[in-house]
């Protein structure tokens, strides 16, 4: 259920309510709009009781939630979720470009990608430190070493840094280094991992499982946003489909169909979407057009020497073009390209 406030509400409003509903069993999840506040109430509790708490000062109703999730619902918070990393904001009428390598294989190349990556327009820096690989033999990433290579390219060109996360045992060192921390495909329903997530408050890119459904994907950020942090991001990825013409298969039905369904931001991958480069601009184009927040693509300064991921990275002038060839579409969206300053 949830316990919508008036848009007068007060604070000390807000925490009486949030005391009831603590009161009477359950927990509280205060989720703050721009025009309104909403009380997420979670648990095993009488609901009659809930009911009650529509005669208390500065509530304006209380509703019911059918969906298994309930925090993510676009039925609990009508407003689009909007957050800042830095000073880059992600959600509502903008749109946020994240480029950079896989894997951060050395300083000097994630330095001359970090370089590109700021110069033709992207807003934040990726690189992966740890590494999920199918195979035990391939490139496991530079782990702690790899994190700080990572920090320290994006400190010099101003960039916040996204990288994944793998393990429940790398969480704090991971959000020490990094300011936005990613979920991959495979781990996207690791809920100890998900659940860890919750107690800290770094935001989260998750990315779409391989063969994960919507409501999964929504119920995987539930887990996190459950446990207080309301920071998260969705990310499709594509999916895993009978067709081999391409690494997956980018679903960009699920970015309106998401939006429909949760307030949360929805960005693209079309480098992990399709696995090839020559995709990645129509693809991101696609993106813009059906209402997504942001794209992350794949950046390396040498695409043919890359340790992970070099056939679907783009070269630094692809990165160039691709910038140019998105503007006019997200300017077409009513969006606002983020822009560093």
């Amino acid at each position: 259920m949830i316990v919508v406030m008036k848009a007068s509400a007060n604070e000390k409003q807000i925490q009486n309510v949030s005391g009831k509903v603590q009161e009477f069993g359950f927990t509280p999840h205060v989720i703050k709009g721009v025009e309104s506040t909403v009380i997420g109430v979670i648990g095993d509790g009488n609901r009659d009781r809930i009911q009650s708490l529509v005669n208390l000062e500065g509530v304006e109703r209380v509703a019911p939630i059918s969906k298994p999730y309930k925090l993510v619902a676009r039925s609990t918070k009508e407003e689009d979720t909007v957050f800042k990393v830095r000073d880059v904001e992600i959600g509502g009428d903008t749109f946020v470009v994240m480029a950079g390598p896989c894997s951060v294989e050395s300083e000097e190349q994630i330095d001359a990608a970090a370089a590109a990556c700021a110069k033709y327009g992207a807003t934040v820096l990726r690189g992966g430190a740890y590494k999920p690989r199918t195979s035990p033999y391939s490139f496991q990433g530079l782990e702690e070493d790899g994190l700080k290579l990572l920090k320290a390219a994006g400190d010099k060109y101003k960039m916040p840094i996204i990288t994944e996360l793998v393990s429940v045992d790398t969480v704090d060192i991971v959000a020490e280094y990094t300011d936005i921390i990613q979920i991959g495909a495979r781990n996207m329903q690791n809920y100890p991992l998900l659940r860890s997530l919750g107690k800290i408050r770094k935001p989260i890119l998750l990315k779409r499982g391989l063969s994960s459904t919507l409501d999964e994907m929504l119920l995987a950020a539930e887990y996190i946003m459950a446990g207080g942090n309301y920071n998260v991001m969705l990310c499709e990825r594509g999916i895993r489909t009978f067709e081999k013409a391409y690494r997956n298969t980018m679903d960009l039905n699920a970015v309106p169909a998401l939006k429909g369904m949760s307030h949360l931001p929805v960005i693209v991958d079309p480098s992990h979407g399709t696995g090839r480069v020559d995709l990645i601009p129509a693809l991101s184009k696609a993106a813009v057009a059906v209402g997504a927040d942001g794209i992350i693509v794949e950046v390396h300064p040498k695409p043919e020497e890359a340790l992970s991921d070099g056939p679907q990275s783009l070269t630094p002038a692809m990165f160039e073009d691709l910038m140019e060839q998105i503007k006019p579409f997200v300017a077409a969206a009513g969006k606002k390209l983020v822009i560093l300053k």
